[in-house]
């Protein structure tokens, strides 16, 4: 009942790896996004907050199918990437950590923005006024200060990519062994005759990951802020 079958457990694997990946590519990215977001006033900056913060509004086809066109073997980037350097991200597990990379950007940003907003800019000031210069300020005094965001935003985002099916399924379809991901293969199962059990099993890992997530974000964010206090 409890033993995973090959397909279930190579779409736990895979939705661990595209996860870890999602986050790995979209964490600088994030902190510079969560940055000039929290410390800069520029020309459209309402516009780039709206946008950044779209995929948790619009369904996860419309990113899905957005990615498609642009990342397509015929689209904009895809297929100038296919024909120059033979890479492809469509259908591929690589789309697959895109396409959650998306979907979970969102709230990596927030995380690090509300810590970011958190952190007493007279600290950084003093550092200035020391003879250090922005780069500097930024690697040790902003960002240590700024970790307890950065952990929870990159467990959320984690958590969010383990479960993201609408934009994956789009983007990257459901290829067994490729992109079927955990609830890639969960929906699989439940339209295939049979497959409660299988399906009853995914829920459960799926639950306990995420459950699992949460709680370390929420117990490294108190240790750090607590170290931070001593």
């Amino acid at each position: 009942m409890w033993s995973l079958t090959p397909l279930e457990n190579e779409a736990v694997i895979l939705s661990l790896r595209v996860a870890f990946w999602a986050v790995l590519w979209s964490l600088p990215l994030g902190v510079l996004t969560a940055w000039v977001l929290a410390r800069r006033e520029f020309f459209g900056k309402t516009l780039v907050n709206g946008l950044v913060h779209l995929p948790l509004i619009v369904p996860p086809v419309v990113v899905g199918y957005v990615l498609l066109i642009v990342l397509g073997r015929k689209g904009v980037v895809g297929g100038w990437l296919h024909d120059w350097f033979g890479i492809t991200v469509a259908f591929t597990w690589k789309g697959a950590a895109v396409a959650a990379a998306v979907m979970a950007f969102p709230l990596m940003v927030r995380a690090i923005r509300l810590s970011l907003d958190e952190v007493d800019r007279r600290l950084e000031q003093a550092a200035r006024t020391l003879g250090a210069g922005p780069v500097r300020v930024f690697f040790t005094v902003t960002l240590p200060l700024t970790l307890p965001g950065i952990l929870t935003g990159t467990i959320l985002a984690f958590a969010r990519s383990l479960g993201e099916f609408g934009a994956t399924i789009t983007f990257v379809s459901n290829i067994p062994g490729q992109t079927r991901t955990l609830p890639l293969a969960l929906y699989t199962l439940t339209q295939t005759p049979g497959g409660e059990a299988g399906a009853l099993r995914l829920v459960v890992i799926a639950v306990v990951l995420a459950m699992a997530a949460l709680m370390a974000s929420e117990i490294l964010a108190r240790r750090i802020a607590r170290r931070q206090e001593t």
